[in-house]
């Protein structure tokens, strides 16, 4: 069923393609499609960083990059210096997962340092979303994962990789919008499929959608 095309849903879209089949030629799909329809940016993998800072340049949309990705199991110093060298490739946006196990253990000290470590390494150039993959987490671990990214300054506290076992809910995203409040934002990602579920994110307090499916929601098909 066909609604009206709405262009305003463009900003929200984080224009997602992280499958590790992904290759050059539908990387360059997905830059000319956030290009077309405005989208927030591009989100790829770090090998894709250089070529599509490149293909996005002066269209506004940026360019977003995964850390530590999508376990989030990396060494702290491994995943400040991918972030390091997705910035100095252009990156404008880094979304990095935290050490899910690390804080099911309860070390906050190390998934503290672990975020902070990334957020040096792209301030103030880029920007830093946390991915605290909801799914694997309790309601008090959601809560904690969010607490320990905004003491980081993190800008953003994401939901999921796409990875996990389940994606963005909204009870979730009230949940972490209830933590962080008006300090850092709350992007939703995994799942948002369509324009009812997008809208339904939006009212719970994500003010970005990490989706492959930006241009269904925009032109309004389900």
């Amino acid at each position: 069923m066909s609604q009206s095309y709405n262009p305003e849903y463009a900003k929200y879209m984080d224009h997602t393609v992280l499958k590790p089949e992904t290759t050059r030629e539908t990387v360059k799909r997905f830059c000319d499609e956030a290009k077309q329809y405005h989208f927030a940016s591009v989100c790829i993998n770090p090998c894709h960083v250089a070529y599509v800072h490149e293909q996005l340049k002066d269209s506004g949309v940026k360019t977003c990059c995964v850390i530590g990705f999508p376990l989030g199991a990396n060494t702290t110093h491994i995943k400040a210096e991918e972030a390091k060298e997705a910035v100095a490739n252009g990156a404008d946006e880094v979304d990095m997962v935290i050490n899910i196990g690390a804080l099911k253990d309860k070390n906050y000290d190390y998934v503290y340092e672990d975020i902070l470590a990334v957020v040096n390494a792209a301030h103030p150039k880029a920007g830093v979303k946390v991915i605290i993959e909801t799914s694997a987490l309790t309601d008090e671990e959601k809560v904690k994962a969010c607490e320990l990214a905004l003491k980081a300054n993190a800008d953003f506290v994401k939901t999921s990789t796409g990875f996990g076992s389940g994606g963005a809910t909204v009870e979730d995203i009230r949940l972490m919008k209830s933590v962080v409040g008006d300090k850092m934002s709350v992007k939703a990602s995994t799942g948002i499929n369509n324009r009812a579920i997008c809208d339904a994110m939006i009212e719970a307090g994500a003010v970005r959608m990490g989706t492959s499916k930006g241009i269904r929601i925009v032109e309004g098909t389900d």
